[in-house]
Parts: structure tokens; sequence; C-alpha cells
């Protein structure tokens, strides 16, 4: 078998555009015609140079491969240009082409992904998402505790166990920043009123963005202790694990991190620092399917959860769900709400959740398939980042 055409696909999400902007998709076809499909998540790129990229790299690498070299393919495209660093523009690229391989490989197999990696462990997976804001909203849900704690409970009464929120205010290209104490008493009004909504039923995941310095992070986890969060996310930027783990040594909460983070060599040294003890790896980033594997079999020799991040497509969420299907220490999933909307419209059959939980597909490969006709009726022909920091210094 060898993989012979390359396709990819920028699709607008349409409003309210939860999981980013766009989505960037990839197809490979083999030469016995099964095809795979991958996506890529938030390169720093347009999402038409993406593709550009995407095709590059298939034409120097992948066309004429046999997709079940996956060790191989992965160690040529990661060696590019005389690279091997975890640079995050390839990264996204090949996790995408690597993610295809395997729902080749599952459908040439006839097995989904997680059966072909140990096996599923779980039957069905704990699933969470972020407090989103509806158009009727008359205040920022982001930032507005009564409407938060309010939201919070309605997400109890669909079914999740758990929600995340970040009150603590916007990103900038110029964090880490000590946050103001308005900030912080914004931040500890806001989960103290959502624990007072959902009482014990609900996990709380605070879900900050790398915003604060050091010793910042550490005033406002001492604040929020007492509300006892599942996890306090990325409370500082995580390029330097020293202070992330500094803060996870001030605190009980757990730290939870991941998202900007790709291969074993940076979730490895995440571990020897044991700055996080939950890790949140894009499968649309962090180098693909076995990748993912690699890190959470580390993780488990280290009794640190994983947790799969999302904010992306629903191709990229298969893939996280095949990987979280076959992992012992899974913690919890994160989802577009209930995975309704454009992220089932664009997929033949959705994922399918209940009452809090996704339940993994049966199906070969990752066990969805694009809708490429909804795909194409869909281009998305804007310049816009998937996502955007702010660029001027300021702390809200």
């Amino acid at each position: 078998m060898k993989i012979t055409d390359v396709k990819t696909y920028v699709v607008e999400n349409p409003p309210p555009h939860f999981g980013g902007p766009y989505f960037v998709f990839i197809k490979l076809t083999t030469d016995s015609g099964v095809e795979g499909f991958g996506e890529a998540y938030c390169l720093p790129f347009r999402p038409q140079i993406v593709t550009l990229m995407m095709t590059d790299v298939c034409e120097r690498y992948v066309i004429g491969t046999d997709p079940f070299q996956i060790e191989r393919l992965w160690r040529v495209i990661y060696s590019s240009g005389y690279t091997q660093h975890p640079d995050l523009s390839l990264m996204g690229v090949l996790s995408a082409i690597e993610m295809a391989c395997w729902d080749i490989i599952g459908k040439e197999l006839n097995r989904p992904i997680h059966e072909l990696l140990g096996g599923r462990v779980h039957e069905k997976l704990r699933s969470y998402s972020y407090l989103y804001p509806l158009d009727s909203d008359s205040v920022d849900v982001y930032v507005n505790p009564d409407l938060g704690a309010e939201r919070a409970a309605e997400y109890v009464k669909q079914g999740f166990t758990a929600v995340k929120f970040d009150p603590v205010g916007s990103y900038s290209a110029f964090d880490p920043r000590q946050i103001s104490l308005e900030d912080l008493d914004r931040a500890e009004e806001y989960v103290r009123k959502v624990r007072e909504a959902v009482g014990n039923r609900c996990d709380l995941l605070f879900g900050t963005h790398g915003q604060m310095t050091t010793s910042s992070a550490i005033r406002l986890a001492r604040r929020l202790e007492k509300y006892d969060p599942l996890w306090f996310e990325e409370p500082v930027p995580p390029e330097n694990m020293g202070e992330m783990a500094a803060v996870a040594q001030a605190t009980t909460i757990p730290i939870a991190t991941g998202e900007r983070l790709a291969t074993k060599y940076e979730f490895a040294r995440l571990l020897a620092n044991r700055a996080a003890s939950i890790l949140q790896m894009n499968l649309g980033r962090v180098g693909g399917i076995l990748e993912a594997k690699k890190i959470a079999g580390m993780a488990e020799a280290h009794y640190v959860q994983i947790a799969p991040h999302l904010y992306n497509g629903p191709i990229a969420g298969a893939a996280n769900i095949q990987i979280a299907a076959c992992s012992p220490n899974f913690l919890i999933l994160e989802g577009i709400q209930t995975w309704k909307g454009f992220h089932a419209d664009i997929l033949k059959q959705p994922i399918q959740w209940e009452d809090g939980y996704v339940i993994p597909p049966i199906g070969p490969g990752l066990g969805v398939e694009l809708n490429e006709e909804v795909a194409e009726l869909h281009p998305y022909t804007g310049s816009e980042l998937h996502l955007n920091p702010l660029t001027k210094p300021g702390s809200s």
C-alpha cells in the first residue's frame, strides 16, 4: 500500500465560531482507494499557508510511502530541513499527516485506532466544556461571576460534571504579568459563585492562558484553594517549566498544561520538572496519535493523568477520543459543548455524547468521516489566525 494523493481543506466554522474561526483538514488517499483524514491545530500563519506547507511536506516525504510505516515517516518529517526540534509549525503539519495515516491503517485493518494501541480501557469518556456565551447575553460570561454561575448550573443540568472558565482577563504578547487586585478579586468571586451554583456535583477547571508571573499565579492559587478546583491550567507560560514547577509546589491545586507543547521531548522535561500533574496535549499539534500515546505512557509512570485539549475541529477531537479510550491514565476530555452544531454537521456521523460522556466510536480508523460536501460549501478565505493574543501591554 502506498499513499498516492493529498487534498487539503480550510473550512470556515460558522458563528458562533466555538473552536476557532476555521478548521484545517488533510485527506490522504492510497493506491487502493483508502482515505484517511487529519487536522492541524493553531499554526501561527494564515490557513492558506498552512495548506501549502502540508502539500509541500507530503510531496517531499509522504507521497509514495507506506502509511503503516508511522515511525519512519515521523522521523523523516520531524528532521525536515535539519530541524529535529519541536517546531510548532512543522509539528502541526506532521500531526495532521500522522493522524491521517492512522485513519488509513484502521480502515485497512477494519479496526478503530484504539484497538491497535492496546485496546479500549474506558467504555465511556468523561467530558467537559468551556462556559460559552449566548447571543442573548447582556454581559460577558467569561468575566461576569453571576452569569458564569448561571451558565455553569445550566451545563450541569445537561449532564456535565466539569466546566472550564478563565475569568483572569485577556492574554497578551507581553505576558506574564502581575495581575491586578481587581483581577484577583474578580477571579476569586467567579470561582466562589460557580462553586456555590454547582456544589459538589461538578468539578471546576480554572483555565488560564499563561497570563501570570510565578508570584502572581501563587497569589491567585492561594485564594482559590478553598474552592477545590480540579486544576489550575497553564498559570504561567509553558516555556519555563521550572517556574511552572514552582507554582505546582506552592499550591494544592493540580497544575494542568500541554496545549502549547509538542513531542515527547517537551513533555519529558515537564515531567522531569514535576511541573504538572495533568497533561493536555492537543493531537493536532503534539506530533500525532502515536506520539500522544508515548506521552501518555511516560505520564502513567509518573502517576500523571492526561486530559486531551480541544479548541479546533472534530477530526482532531476524534483523535483525542481514540487516545483517551486506550490510556489507563485518562482523566477527562475537552469538547465544544456537546459536540453538536457545526462540529456535528462537518461529519457524516456526529460524535456521540450522552449525559456528560463521549462514547468512543467502534468504526474503523478515527471512527468518524469528514463530510467533504459540507467542507466544500464552507471555504474559509480570510487571513485571520486561529487564536490572537493582545499585541499591546495591558492588564486586561
